[in-house]
């Protein structure tokens, strides 16, 4: 049994927050520690973006795993930044869905 519970972040669009935040309580139950985007509810200036894009980076460090959430295949031009940053910090990477116009080869299916 391992010290502590896996650490997965969940990479994805901002689009998608309704099933973001339905990955993490899935996660969550089932005794995972989850990393998630930063959200924000109202309109964010370019340079709270760039900060928000770099934190991330920086979730995916801690990270065991990654989990995108990609409804309908879609992988928008951050959460492609974000899988190329996992693949090259050798992080393992799974998707909710089969991916469309494939950034990144699918290591598995599920949360």
């Amino acid at each position: 049994m391992p010290d502590r519970p896996e650490i997965v972040c969940i990479c994805g669009s901002a689009r998608f927050v309704d099933e973001l935040r339905a990955a993490n309580r899935e996660l969550t139950f089932a005794g995972v520690i989850v990393v998630a985007p930063g959200e924000a509810d109202e309109s964010i200036t370019d340079e709270q973006k760039a900060a928000l894009d770099a934190l991330h980076l920086r979730k995916i460090d801690l990270a065991d795993r990654v989990l995108v959430v990609n409804p309908g295949g879609y992988i928008g031009e951050s959460t492609s930044r974000e899988i190329a940053y996992a693949q090259a910090t050798g992080k393992p990477i799974s998707f909710t869905d089969p991916v469309s116009a494939s950034p990144a080869p699918s290591t598995g299916s599920s949360p």
